[in-house]
């Protein structure tokens, strides 16, 4: 237990949003545990998502009330919910993940105990990370075409409380048996790419544990790009071999060389299915195909370990899906 502090009388006001039903653990304990961290050091204005009012509707009203900093407590959905009404705000942004997959804070190299959360927030800095928009939507980790949305859609609630992450994988190995390919037109600034695919991701951050995220090997969350990876396997084996490959190259952070799995970077991308696909943003499948996805430099300032800024990883630009695919060199 981190041991008392002297409350400073110039203390910041700090707004706490708290999901209460997120994770696995005591949520009462959860929240006595971190308020006995930050309580001594801020003016904190805890605030508690209902099924009704949503993290960001609490961000957007403690903005408006003043709050110096924003801290959300809770899954993926709450913390990007949180981040995405802090964009462009410049106001800091503090995680503290009680999640299923804990993606976003994986993600960004965040701390997942509460105890070093809290410290982090307490003694941290700021790291300006990108964001980006997806159909005017906003997006901090990713956007899933196909496969991953449907996975995401077979996942309830109920699962994700008894088996954790274990549920997402079970769900994307049930869609393996249903697996459909479908036409894809993805245009970026330098490229015209028609082929056929079973999954696509659109990364503006993503941990290994995304592996349909991960063609490149490493997802740089502060480098302007976005990572996307066009997963085109011909058979559910092949399928789940692309994905140890992709979890592996993650894992190496070294781009991935196989000729069903293509990766490219851009500040931007439009992509068209046929026929039409559902799109999973961050989690949470809110989205159809055609799509546009937008990367907003250095968008958010979340808040790092004063020890532990980590440093990203060089992202490998490749793109190589054969005789797949129709790629169209456009002019500068």
């Amino acid at each position: 237990m981190r041991e008392s502090v002297t409350p400073d009388p110039c203390r910041r006001s700090a707004c706490l949003i708290y999901n209460p039903v997120a994770g696995q653990g005591d949520a009462e304990a959860d929240l006595w545990l971190i308020r006995s961290f930050l309580d001594p050091v801020f003016d904190l204005d805890i605030r508690l998502t209902t099924p009704e009012v949503g993290a960001n509707a609490l961000a957007r009203a403690a903005m408006e009330r003043g709050a110096q900093l924003v801290i959300a407590s809770g899954g993926d959905g709450t913390l990007s919910a949180a981040a995405e009404a802090l964009v462009g705000t410049g106001i800091p942004f503090g995680v503290i993940s009680r999640g299923t997959a804990n993606a976003f804070a994986n993600a960004l190299g965040l701390p997942l105990t509460l105890e070093l959360a809290c410290e982090a927030i307490i003694d941290g800095a700021t790291r300006a990370v990108d964001v980006a928009t997806c159909n005017g939507l906003p997006m901090v980790l990713l956007a899933g075409i196909g496969f991953e949305a449907e996975a995401v859609a077979r996942t309830s609630r109920e699962a994700k409380n008894w088996f954790g992450t274990l549920a997402y994988v079970w769900s994307g190995l049930q869609q393996l048996g249903e697996m459909q390919s479908f036409q894809v037109a993805i245009e970026t600034p330098d490229l015209r790419i028609q082929t056929t695919a079973t999954a696509i991701t659109i990364a503006n951050a993503a941990p290994p544990t995304s592996v349909l995220a991960q063609g490149c090997g490493a997802c740089v969350f502060d480098d302007g790009l976005l990572d996307i990876t066009v997963v085109a396997p011909n058979s559910a084996m092949e399928a789940l071999a692309a994905a140890f490959d992709l979890f592996s190259s993650a894992v190496r952070a070294a781009a991935l060389d196989r000729p069903d799995v293509g990766h490219l970077l851009a500040p931007w991308v439009r992509v068209v299915t046929d026929p039409p696909q559902a799109v999973a943003i961050d989690g949470e499948v809110v989205a159809r195909t055609p799509l546009e996805v937008v990367c907003v430099p250095g968008g958010l300032r979340v808040i790092v370990p004063v020890d532990d800024l980590l440093e990203p990883r060089l992202a490998v630009e490749y793109l190589d899906l054969e005789s797949a695919a129709e790629v169209e060199l456009l002019a500068e």
